[in-house]
């Protein structure tokens, strides 16, 4: 991989992992464009980790909080609190996508990694995320969120898997259908981006390190720092803007993708 190659990876990546958008969509599409050979799931998984870092980062307050109040809430006297509630909220919603990943995490892979697929998913869920954006109750913050609500919104993650849905379009949408806020539903995606991005990271960087292949750690590097700036700048303007512009241009950019995609296809 060259120095441009990474550079239009990381920022493509970082822009689009917290937009509803699909950053799946768009590593895989983004070297069809340009003529690049795939740069492969590690480097993908790299530039993630980079993403993983800014909303960490950019919550770190919030993450502060909750750990604190979830360490105190295990001890013999301790009181549960929203910021600990909020923690085994988050812990439960993980849990689909780790099961389900684990085991057809060779499919994911190889297997759909194909255009139609990036662009059936890709208007389908823009197609849903619209409905519940114009829709939905949004009457609700994320502490106000329920154990059957954080399943769901984990069930409707595990959708992730499939290239061109998108991880914070999804579970956005679910957390709309369910009644949260845009700002909330965009919060609650986030925070659950943290295990779910750890999660997978670890899971590759673990094969890479025991795999005796050459792995480029300088490009995986730089595309991290990369897609770390880019991403942190992304999550700021999102949700300071998602409550006025609301989900209509990622709907509208989603359809006229998918279009392009089946275009393009044929």
């Amino acid at each position: 991989m060259d120095s441009l190659q990474i550079f239009i990876l990381a920022i493509v990546q970082g822009v689009t992992e917290f937009l509803p958008i699909s950053s799946s969509a768009h590593l895989i599409l983004t070297p069809m464009l340009f003529g690049y050979q795939d740069q492969g799931l590690a480097f993908d998984v790299a530039v993630h980790l980079g993403s993983l870092l800014a909303v960490t980062t950019y919550f770190r307050h919030e993450l502060w909080d909750m750990a604190y109040d979830f360490f105190r809430s295990l001890s013999r006297n301790g009181v549960q609190t929203a910021n600990s509630r909020m923690v085994w909220l988050l812990i439960l919603a993980t849990l689909p996508i780790m099961v389900t990943g684990l085991l057809f995490i060779s499919v994911v892979e190889h297997d759909l990694r194909s255009i139609w697929v990036i662009a059936t998913t890709t208007i389908l869920f823009g197609l849903l995320l619209f409905w519940y954006d114009a829709k939905g109750r949004q009457s609700r913050d994320e502490y106000s969120t329920r154990w059957r609500d954080a399943l769901t919104i984990g069930l409707f993650q595990v959708l992730a898997l499939v290239p061109g849905t998108s991880r914070s379009g999804i579970t956005i949408t679910a957390g709309m259908m369910l009644g949260l806020t845009r700002e909330a539903a965009s919060r609650f995606s986030f925070l659950l981006s943290i295990p779910t991005i750890l999660m997978s990271g670890s899971l590759v960087t673990l094969h890479l390190i025991t795999d005796p292949a050459p792995v480029d750690w300088l490009a995986m590097t730089s595309g991290a720092l990369l897609s770390y700036f880019s991403a942190y700048l992304c999550i700021h303007l999102f949700l300071r803007l998602i409550g006025q512009i609301g989900m209509l241009p990622f709907a509208l950019y989603r359809l006229l993708l998918g279009g392009a995609l089946i275009w393009i296809a044929q």
